[in-house]
């Protein structure tokens, strides 16, 4: 088991905080993948943000009404496995070659 704090992500056009209107979850719920987390207000307008990860909230670190800047700590999860999924591709040469030569007269 591990922990994993998701900062609050970048919400495009220049914003640089949001206000936690509403947390659709509670500490110590379990919460899938891309499943509702938290509806944020910015200067432009009222977003949901689902969640990053599937997993069990363990921290939010700001209340409702309260606000954040980007890149702050939003919530913190308890995860059965934070691996590296998949592979790392390996760097191959290329097949390829391209000759160039004159051409003859």
């Amino acid at each position: 088991m591990a922990e994993v704090t998701f900062p609050l992500p970048d919400l495009g056009e220049g914003l640089i905080s949001a206000r936690v209107l509403e947390w659709l979850v509670a500490e110590g719920d379990w919460v899938e993948r891309n499943a509702p987390l938290v509806e944020l207000e910015t200067t432009k307008s009222a977003v949901e943000i689902p969640s990053p990860q599937s997993g069990r909230v363990t921290r939010l670190h700001v209340g409702e009404d309260e606000e954040l800047a980007v890149g702050e700590p939003l919530v913190t999860f308890t995860v059965e496995d934070a691996g590296i999924v998949g592979t790392v591709p390996e760097e191959k040469k290329p097949r390829r070659r391209v000759r160039l030569t004159l051409p003859e007269d």
